[in-house]
């Protein structure tokens, strides 16, 4: 497949560069009135349409982009797409001002979702979550990763994760699935931490190993949740399985989620809504990349991260969804990037950046995916005729992704 006059060939990084920290955030590639050639699913060659080669301009398979821009596929590393049912009636409690302690009492929150999660089958949680997946793909994501963690039963998660192992097997983009059942205390565990860790510990671990159902560990370290001393443990035990970690880290309060996160080189430490000196300079240079949420923040009407703050201290910053029934009921990527510009203060080459290849470098995905480079991946995206790059993520809440291209073929859904 060739595209012709493609108005803006966005993210035309080094093949070599797999992440972007700092001021580098700042830069994005693109090449003007460009060509882009994909072959046998991979991007085979691009450039500028004045110097196109006579023998590529006559190929038969051709798109013409004039007016329009060329984007690697979005890349969401930090997703919650299966679960059994939406929670629409505690956000019409938040409306009437019920706070997460009232509405956790009447049965919501995080084990409203785990006893509707038991009561489903593999096969309905499995189609819920083909239908998220597949409106999310066609918003212009090209991979994602996908958490557990509304089991918090042995049984429970298994069914998750292997939900997500077979919607891994069904879909033509890249998934990374991620062990997080320390999201919440489970009410038969409410007064025996230490059973419930030692469930995660000794029966799931060696389960999860032993299926090969997962690529991540996450904990949810935060006060009322997972301490960092069992944060700590947690991760040092699913080490001994390969299992690197993925911290949900500082949602309501500093909790040290950051530092624990670090000290295991946890791939990344995501949400970060609640930060100070110690996580800004903790993140400075470290390769473990702050995925912030943005579109969490503006659901829950919570305080937004300190992206200025991780940018200016030289810290690795990708964004992502957090697509959940609770707190961020959306998968659209297209938005969380308007409102890391709007809210977080972020330009939109740094934005997008952070929503393509580092992205992908927080699912460890940016050799193969995230920017535009001969031999990548295939996973890309037309707008429709825009008159600039940053009128995208401008034009909030209305879709600019016209064509979506997955393995150098043209996506229908």
């Amino acid at each position: 497949m060739l595209i012709t006059n493609i108005k803006g060939l966005v993210g035309i990084h080094p093949k070599e560069k797999f992440s972007l920290r700092g001021s580098e955030m700042a830069n994005l590639p693109v090449l003007e009135n460009a060509w882009l050639l994909l072959e046998d699913g991979l991007i085979k060659d691009f450039g500028s349409m004045s110097e196109i080669p006579s023998h590529i301009s006559n190929l038969t398979s051709q798109i013409s982009a004039k007016g329009k821009f060329v984007f690697p596929s979005w890349c969401d590393s930090h997703t919650h797409i299966v679960f059994a049912a939406p929670r629409e009636e505690e956000f019409v409690m938040k409306i009437a001002g019920k706070t997460y302690e009232d509405i956790a009492a009447a049965g919501g929150g995080i084990l409203n979702s785990a006893k509707k999660l038991e009561q489903a089958t593999a096969n309905e949680l499995f189609e819920s979550a083909s239908l998220r997946l597949t409106d999310m793909i066609k918003q212009g994501t090209g991979a994602v990763e996908i958490k557990s963690g509304y089991g918090l039963t042995v049984e429970s998660e298994l069914k998750m994760l292997r939900v997500i192992k077979r919607l891994k097997n069904s879909f033509p983009i890249p998934i990374k699935a991620t062990l997080l059942a320390a999201h919440a205390y489970p009410l038969a565990f409410k007064e025996n931490h230490r059973g419930y860790i030692n469930l995660i510990i000794d029966e799931l671990l060696p389960l999860v190993a032993k299926e090969n159902l997962a690529d991540y560990v996450d904990v949810f370290c935060e006060k009322g949740f997972f301490s960092v001393t069992e944060t700590d443990e947690i991760l040092s035990a699913a080490a001994k399985y390969g299992l690197k970690p993925k911290i949900h880290a500082n949602q309501l309060s500093v909790s040290g989620g950051v530092q624990v996160g670090v000290k295991h080189n946890a791939i990344s430490v995501d949400h970060l809504e609640e930060t100070d000196n110690e996580v800004l300079t903790t993140l400075a240079d470290s390769e473990t990349i702050a995925t912030l949420l943005p579109s969490c923040s503006f659901y829950l009407n919570i305080p937004f991260a300190n992206a200025r703050g991780l940018i200016n201290n030289n810290a690795k910053v990708a964004i992502a969804t957090d697509y959940n029934p609770g707190s961020t009921p959306s998968g659209n990527m297209n938005l969380v990037v308007s409102l890391a510009c709007i809210k977080l203060k972020m330009l939109p080459e740094e934005a997008i950046n952070a929503a393509t290849l580092n992205g992908a470098a927080a699912m460890e995905l940016s050799n193969e995916i995230g920017s535009i480079a001969i031999g990548k991946k295939a996973n890309l995206f037309i707008t429709r005729m825009i008159p600039s790059l940053a009128f995208l993520p401008y034009s909030f809440g209305q879709s600019q992704v016209e064509t979506i291209i997955l393995n150098g073929e043209i996506y229908n859904g």
